[in-house]
């Protein structure tokens, strides 16, 4: 990664809290070589075509040797890649087995039974902010939620809810595909041992003892070190994800005070919002750890077989060829079938409960607080250029109904 490169300007902190000309820059050019030999792709078409192509692995042991490998496998934590990093049939038994506890069509009813426990968390959080004139959207509400609710499945004793906070930070910080950033490799590496080690004791709990969450269906069935790794990757993948989508909701709809004042006044608004928030201000801004198992021919480039080949999900979602004045928020937008949660076969598995969380907390937030005003706009941002969302959003605010 040169200094000058696109790669390096999006990674830099100084544009996280507006990377969106980077990637108008991108697609000028939809398949971009970098001159460490990775293509970044930022097309909407493309992307999608890609994402849905078998010659694109998401096994990171195939990507060429000196590449950063964002979210490898630590060997010492002596746990197997989680199956976003596997391709097929690995990837698809590995997906199915999880599946079966957690929806559609052998368990349609596990997340829907979690919508009492996610309304009551949310009121409890709310109902925090009595008397107060400012609060942190992040620190206060939108982190712990999702905490709350990847625990709520897993089956985790709400006793040890915080430690997965810790956990979750440092894992997904180990994902940023920066070159040279040794200490959030190491502290995901640690995090991930401890996670392991933890989640080792928890399982054989609850094969003996079984209770609530997936981890007690699916222990009986799955070998203790892919299920150590699947509930490794749900941590992440289900908590830092919502986490953004919450926060980047709540901050759209601050500097959008028309739509928030429709949306107040209509609740049924919420759905659109949502989606619209998801291909505006995605969680997930692209995925760097894809690589081409045959030269791929596309948009007049030709990817060499063994390239890295980065999906750029967030300047796919703003493609003026795909999505009318894309950089615009319009909740109203038709046909908005956006990348947010990706596509093809590694579509987000935790798609389904993140927007469970999202329409549990969005209407209510906005039900029960009046707020003033921004504190600091722009807020300041996590380093993660992956999961990119405000670290902080403190908020000045007015007052809290019942």
């Amino acid at each position: 990664m040169t200094s000058g490169s696109i790669v390096a300007q999006i990674a830099d902190y100084a544009n996280r809290a507006d990377p969106y000309p980077l990637y108008a820059e991108l697609r000028k050019q939809p398949v971009r070589r970098e001159d460490d030999g990775s293509y970044l792709v930022s097309t909407y078409y493309e992307v999608r075509s890609l994402a849905n192509d078998p010659r694109l692995s998401n096994d990171t042991s195939n990507r060429p040797s000196g590449a950063a490998r964002p979210g490898q496998n630590d060997p010492e934590s002596g746990l197997p890649p989680s199956f976003i990093f596997t391709d097929p049939p690995v990837h698809d038994r590995l997906r199915d087995t999880i599946n079966r506890p957690f929806g559609p069509p052998h368990s349609p009813r596990f997340l829907d039974g979690l919508r009492g426990e996610l309304a009551q968390a949310v009121t409890e959080l709310l109902d925090a902010f009595e008397g107060k004139d400012q609060v942190d959207i992040v620190e206060d509400f939108s982190y712990p939620l999702p905490i709350t609710a990847i625990c709520k499945v897993l089956g985790v004793p709400r006793e040890d809810e915080p430690r997965f906070h810790a956990w979750a930070d440092a894992l997904a910080s180990s994902i940023d595909p920066r070159p040279g950033d040794d200490s959030a490799q190491e502290k995901g590496q640690r995090a991930r041992q401890d996670m392991g080690a933890y989640l080792s004791d928890l399982i054989e709990t609850k094969r003996r003892h079984p209770g609530p969450g997936i981890l007690s269906a699916l222990a009986p069935t799955m070998a203790p070190a892919d299920l150590e790794a699947t509930a490794v990757l749900l941590l992440v993948a289900g908590h830092e994800t919502t986490v953004n989508a919450i926060t980047n909701t709540t901050l759209t709809l601050l500097r959008h005070p028309d739509i928030l004042d429709r949306f107040q006044k209509d609740p049924d608004l919420a759905v659109p919002l949502i989606e619209e928030v998801l291909r505006y201000e995605p969680p997930v801004q692209f995925v760097p750890w894809t690589t081409a198992l045959d030269d791929i021919d596309i948009a007049g480039t030709t990817i060499p077989k063994g390239s890295p080949v980065w999906l750029m999900l967030a300047a796919a979602n703003r493609d003026p060829k795909r999505f009318e004045n894309p950089d615009r928020f319009d909740p109203d937008r038709k046909d908005n079938e956006h990348l947010g949660f990706y596509t093809g076969i590694h579509y987000c598995f935790g798609a389904p409960l993140a927007r469970i969380e999202l329409h549990a907390a969005v209407p209510e937030l906005f039900r029960r607080v009046t707020f003033s005003r921004l504190l600091e706009d722009p807020p300041p941002y996590r380093a993660n250029a992956v999961l990119r969302g405000p670290r902080h959003l403190p908020v000045a605010i007015e007052g809290l109904t019942a």
